[in-house]
């Protein structure tokens, strides 16, 4: 190979210096010569190439000379080319944003890695801002986008990445998840591809990480430099990564790819519209600037690559904010890295007293007048070896900014004041002199913002954080902060902006950040009820923060007089915009879930109802509530488990109690899920009641769906053999589901009162049972839901295991029934309670004469005062003995034996004396209700 011109003498220098240094063969001046052949290959290209990383002041700065220098007529960007129509929305935004494309319905990928989105997030320190805001406000530039399509980010990415991708990470940070989980594109990804470079250079440099070592080896020394020095510089980098990045890795593959696809493009344009090359600009990623593969440059006879078409996937693109902190999150940069690029932006733009392209209208940022292009392309000029003088002059000293890095001192102690530290001037002192102490020790000759981090930390922080930010967080909103972007009114979709035009009669500006109370008077000012409405279909579809109820409700059953919310729209913008790509309306999307959810693969039941529950609230479709509900029918009947029984017993129970109140009959959805339901629940009892997975709880919700809905089941049609040969066929062995047969046989009739009432004497009476009652207990209290009229029976069960059981068993048995009762009957312990306060005495000195009423009961012999005179011989009595019938039905239901007696008053009637004396209150009650005297 011939030996390049303009850098023969470097190359043959380097090449020396590597075999003489190098202590056996090696590959070492193999590297160093196809370094600087990269670098010439990249330089004879007539098609200009302009090297950039990501976020770089430095490469925004040789971007704005040189648009001002050669003023190209046309611009090819390293960005997603679909991506294009996106851009002229910018000027309707605040920077950082990102640009983004998203897919929910997928064709030609798999379903599960759906939902699809890809970001490229933008700043007005990049590279990419510069150029496209040049592009867009000069007359008759055109900006050409040459970078693979979204789609094809996906076609090329391996499935168990994309996985990765599409799962995202749940434990990022609330401010670092704007992205989501979507694929960051980000141009010029400049950083060693292995780990053991990257630790040599942090090393070697005496710095943390590697956003520090770039500002301080490549930021800061090309901040000044002349375009050819950056240019040559950059690709330089670029070559090297690239040559000692691992070969056969899927990641390089990948990038060679996308230069083929990006040379391939820019060749088609060119002959398309015959444009002349010198009045172009490739702006690519430095990785990207020393490509080898075949396709590079646009001379003739250079081949072209086979673009694959793209998938019939729906792409939607729109714009999200973006932050620094997101950016930092998603492309692993350190955090605060990109606040001082932007610091170091503003700076640099002072000194140099540069004047930065901006698009027409950019919120944000001060006015700035384009520049017009009337100077046209310049003549291509040789190239000249900048590269020996660079790598060989020691880098540039510049003097200590004492008064920059006082301010820096000053201004961050009085932040740590106000975040709670006992900082003080003596503070500042030590700041100022541990950042020139530590600058010192790393070879630098002025304190950078990071030496300036770790000094503060050191001399402030010590070893206790008082508030919620610590001190390097502080230096970092001392330095430039988390800038947060928005997007403007009129580059949101149409939903977003229907969503801020429905909520403006609150009279809130949703665009500020911050959380603001709402207080809606929905008495006072009927007009917010649609407002009202709007904010809990959000709160269903937004993820937690984004609007959040503090007073107010929406159920079945419930309306709302005055509400009070915590709004946070403009923080989780990026939220509400994708809503905006999956409908046009909030509520068209509220349906889509709606039937997304019934439908879905693992789509279950309780899943169902809870989608006709929220139909109800929220859409008030009668037709598609109907289809939610045929839905859960088909659901239901395909179980084979029972595991959400609770879930629907619940849900059902207020569905249908909410048509009772507001409808003269039951939709058919519902009379068939009752009917299907009362079949279903009594063909797997036998074997819920006898599976070891099937829990408690599930067991009680069958039971109580059986029991509540047997007159509604039975007037639709249904057997009520079919419940009793399913609870005759239960066999149950443990002791808690053994309990609930029991409950079960008591409320079909199979089991008398007394009988249970023995059952539980001689579980107390067995030693070797006694350890089990709290299982048998938890049964008991599960059968309240599905058999209620047994609540006075567990209050007497567990009173007579508390007086009965010897305090040997009684105290090791109580902690193991406080967790049974926790763990599996918590909602139902207030019932027990309220039973146990009708039945125990109120007062202290009643507790000594109290006798329970089951002992009475027991006797046949009531302990109980006896009815005045007047009652007993009084109206009522005369009323009850006239009506025989009904007090002898009340009787034998109350296991109590009748005697009628005459009344004095009235020779010839009768008195029921037992029954009266037994509930003497409920006398006394009724003749109060007929105003009679007593």
């Amino acid at each position: 190979m011939s030996e390049p011109q303009p850098f023969g003498a470097l190359r043959t220098q380097l090449v020396e210096a590597a075999t003489a240094f190098a202590t056996g063969p090696g590959v070492v001046p193999e590297i160093l010569a196809g370094i600087v052949d990269d670098v010439d290959r990249a330089l004879r290209e007539e098609l200009e190439i302009f090297p950039v990383c990501h976020h770089s002041p430095a490469s925004g700065l040789a971007m704005v000379r040189r648009l001002r220098e050669k003023q190209p007529k046309v611009i090819y960007l390293e960005l997603c080319e679909d991506l294009g129509p996106l851009l002229t929305e910018l000027r309707n935004c605040r920077l950082p944003v990102a640009l983004q494309a998203f897919a929910s319905q997928l064709d030609g990928f798999p379903q599960e890695w759906g939902p699809l989105s890809i970001v490229a997030p933008i700043t007005e320190a990049s590279a990419e801002y510069q150029a496209i805001a040049y592009a867009l406000e000069t007359p008759g530039v055109e900006l050409v986008l040459v970078d693979r399509s979204t789609d094809h980010v996906f076609q090329w990415q391996p499935r168990e990445e994309a996985d990765t991708a599409a799962a995202g990470d749940a434990e990022e940070a609330e401010d670092t998840d704007l992205h989501g989980d979507a694929v960051g594109i980000e141009i010029g990804d400049l950083r060693p591809r292995f780990a053991e470079l990257e630790e040599h250079l942090l090393h070697h440099g005496k710095v943390r990480h590697w956003s520090e070592w770039w500002d301080q080896y490549v930021e800061q020394p090309l901040a000044g430099a002349d375009y050819e020095t950056y240019r040559q510089v950059m690709v330089l980098i670029g070559s090297l990564f690239r040559r000692l990045a691992p070969s056969g890795t899927r990641r390089l593959s990948v990038d060679e790819d996308r230069e083929r696809y990006m040379w391939t493009r820019m060749r088609e344009h060119l002959a398309r519209t015959g444009v002349d090359r010198a009045d172009c600009l490739y702006v690519c990623g430095a990785f990207h600037a020393a490509s080898r593969v075949a396709e590079f440059g646009t001379a003739e006879g250079v081949p072209d690559f086979e673009i694959s078409p793209r998938t019939e996937t729906k792409w939607l693109y729109g714009l999200i904010p973006s932050s620094h902190s997101a950016i930092e999150a998603q492309f692993g940069l350190a955090s605060g890295s990109v606040s001082i690029a932007a610091a170091t932006w503003q700076k640099a733009l002072a000194r140099t007293r540069l004047t930065p392209f901006q698009l027409e209208g950019q919120k944000g940022s001060r006015k700035r007048k384009a520049v017009a292009n009337t100077a046209g392309a310049m003549a291509a000029e040789p190239v000249a070896d900048r590269l020996t003088g660079f790598l060989a002059s020691p880098p540039v000293l510049d003097g200590l900014d004492e008064d920059e890095l006082l301010g820096w001192c000053v201004d961050i102690v009085r932040l740590a004041r106000r975040n709670g530290y006992l900082s003080s001037t003596a503070d500042a002192i030590a700041v100022f002199e541990t950042s020139i102490l530590l600058a010192g020790m790393r070879n630098r000759a002025r304190p950078t913002p990071y030496d300036f981090q770790d000094a503060a930390v050191t001399c402030i922080e010590k070893d206790a954080v008082p508030g919620r930010r610590d001190v390097r967080r502080l230096c970092e909103i001392l330095l430039g902060g988390d800038r947060v972007g928005q997007v403007g009114y009129e580059a949101l979709p149409p939903l977003a902006r229907d969503v801020y035009d429905r909520l403006s009669p609150i009279g809130l500006d949703l665009t500020k950040s911050t959380v603001q109370r709402a207080l809606l008077d929905l008495a006072g000012r009927p007009e917010l009820g649609p407002a009202s409405h709007l904010l809990w279909m959000l709160r269903y579809l937004l993820p937690d923060g984004a609007v959040r109820p503090i007073m107010g409700s929406r159920r079945l059953g419930e309306k709302s007089i005055q509400e009070s919310w915590d709004l946070a729209i403009g923080k989780h913008q990026r939220y509400i915009i994708e809503l905006g790509y999956e409908g046009v309306t909030v509520e068209q999307v509220v349906e889509q879930r709606l039937r997304r959810s019934v439908w879905a693969a693992d789509a279950t039941a309780a899943v169902a109802l809870r989608a006709v529950e929220d139909s109800i609230l929220f859409l008030g479709s009668r037709r598609f509530t109907d289809e939610l509900g045929a839905r859960a029918v088909e659901l239901l009947a395909a179980e084979r488990t029972v595991d959400e029984a609770p879930e629907v017993l619940k849900r059902i129970r207020r569905l249908l109690a909410h048509y009772r109140a507001t409808e003269p009959d039951l939709p058919a959805w519902a009379e068939s899920f009752v009917t299907a339901g009362y079949a279903h629940y009594c063909t797997l009892l036998p074997t819920a009641f006898v599976d070891d997975e099937t829990g408690v709880r599930q067991v009680a919700a069958m039971l109580g769906f059986l029991f509540t809905m047997e007159g509604l089941a039975l007037a639709l049609g249904c057997d009520r053999a079919q419940l009793e040969i399913a609870v005759r066929q239960s066999h149950p062995e443990s002791p808690a589901k053994l309990a609930l047969l029991w409950s079960a046989h008591h409320q079909l009739g199979l089991l008398p009162l007394a009988d249970l009432r023995a059952r539980g004497a001689e579980l107390l009476g067995n030693p070797l049972v006694v350890p089990s009652v709290p299982k048998y207990l938890s049964g008991f209290i599960q059968a309240l839901d599905p058999v209620p009229k047994l609540t006075p029976f567990v209050v007497e069960f567990m009173s007579n295991a508390f007086g009965k059981l010897p305090d040997p068993v009684l105290l090791p048995w109580l902690p193991t029934l406080i967790t049974t009762l926790r763990e599996q009957a918590a909602e139902l312990v207030p019932v027990l309670i309220r039973e146990a306060g009708r039945t125990f005495p109120g007062t202290l000195a009643a507790v000594d004469s109290f006798v329970p009423p089951w002992h009475s009961k027991a006797s046949g012999a009531p302990v109980v005062a006896a009815p005045s005179a007047a009652a007993a011989a009084g109206p009522v009595a005369a009323f009850l003995a006239a009506h025989p019938a009904t007090t002898d039905a009340l009787a034998s239901a109350l296991d109590l034996p009748v005697t009628w007696q005459p009344i004095a008053s009235a020779p010839g009637a009768a008195k029921p004396l037992p029954l009266l004396a037994t509930h003497a209150a409920t006398a006394e009650a009724l003749a109060a209700v007929l105003a009679a005297p007593v």
